[in-house]
């Protein structure tokens, strides 16, 4: 195993002991948007994904076609949890749906990244953009899957997503 699979793994487990702990047992009591709206603003963050184009961030030689797919594919991920933030935030009909798109395609997102990553050796060029799937990327993995579940088991209609 490489460091950097050491390090998103374990990440990724403590990220799931976190909300095993503190978030998990309190699901069915409470509102989906209390639950999600901070989950939708952490992945409103993801435009920091960008960094796997900037100079400086990764070093010369990271493949392009792990750089662009991750870096753009965050963007995108991120303008979507702001979508379906406002949405949701605002009562909007569409805003349960907006948060399923947005899980499904930032889930997505993340397994293409980690796929490519490894398929075009990214780790050894990552350079201080490192920190994205050694910390970040475990931390949006759980929240995707809380996402999912609060979607499936907690959501079951527009009236029930409110504080």
């Amino acid at each position: 195993m490489n460091i950097l699979t050491a390090n998103l793994a374990f990440s990724t487990l403590v990220f799931w002991l976190a909300a095993r702990i503190y978030l998990v047992p309190r699901l069915a009591s409470l509102a989906p948007v209390t639950i999600l709206t901070p989950i939708l603003l952490l992945h409103a963050l993801r435009h920091l994904g960008l960094m796997f184009l900037a100079p400086g961030a990764t070093y010369p030689g990271i493949a392009p076609q792990f750089a662009y797919p991750a870096a753009l594919g965050d963007l995108f991920t991120a303008l979507l949890a702001v979508i379906a933030l406002l949405a949701m935030r605002n009562n909007g009909r569409s805003g349960r749906a907006l948060v399923w798109m947005f899980n499904i395609i930032g889930t997505l997102d993340l397994v293409a990244a980690i796929v490519l990553a490894t398929v075009y050796d990214a780790p050894p060029y990552m350079g201080p953009a490192y920190w994205i799937p050694a910390f970040w990327v475990p931390a949006l993995l759980v929240t995707h899957f809380i996402t999912f579940v609060v979607l499936a088991k907690h959501w079951t209609g527009q009236a029930d997503a409110k504080s």
